[in-house]
């Protein structure tokens, strides 16, 4: 299962931007190319990243077809089909173009609430109030 090496990867860039703080969602971008799958690199992710910052973070993987130019009519056309003919002609004299990126598009890190004490009518500069 090769998505273990890319969600290695994924958690590396993840770690360096977070840079210590806890990472509740990420967005990776993922090319056709890759044959990566939404539960394989769950599951892969899911496995790579206890006790790190995205221990238990969300993550949404976003496949991207390839461009598929056939050779012989032309036709240009988008894949998700690394074996891909010719829509147009049923060629398979055809070229792909792009597929294989990997981006880690975003992160979200975990909101982390604060308390202060005090009069909440008075931090607003309420004054009514018994305090």
């Amino acid at each position: 299962m090769h998505e273990f090496g890319i969600a290695e990867a994924v958690l590396d860039a993840v770690e360096r931007r977070a840079e210590g703080r806890k990472v509740a969602r990420l967005r990776v971008r993922a090319g056709t190319l890759l044959r990566i799958t939404g539960p394989a690199f769950d599951q892969a992710f899911s496995l790579v990243s206890p006790e790190t910052v995205a221990e238990g973070a969300t993550v949404d993987l976003i496949v991207v077809p390839a461009r598929l130019i056939c050779r012989s009519c032309g036709e240009d056309q988008e894949t998700f089909d690394a074996l891909a003919v010719c829509g147009a002609c049923a060629s398979t004299d055809v070229d792909l173009r792009g597929g294989d990126e990997l981006v880690l598009e975003s992160i979200q890190l975990e909101e982390v609430a604060t308390h202060v004490s005090g009069n909440s009518r008075r931090d607003r500069g309420d004054s009514a109030g018994p305090y």
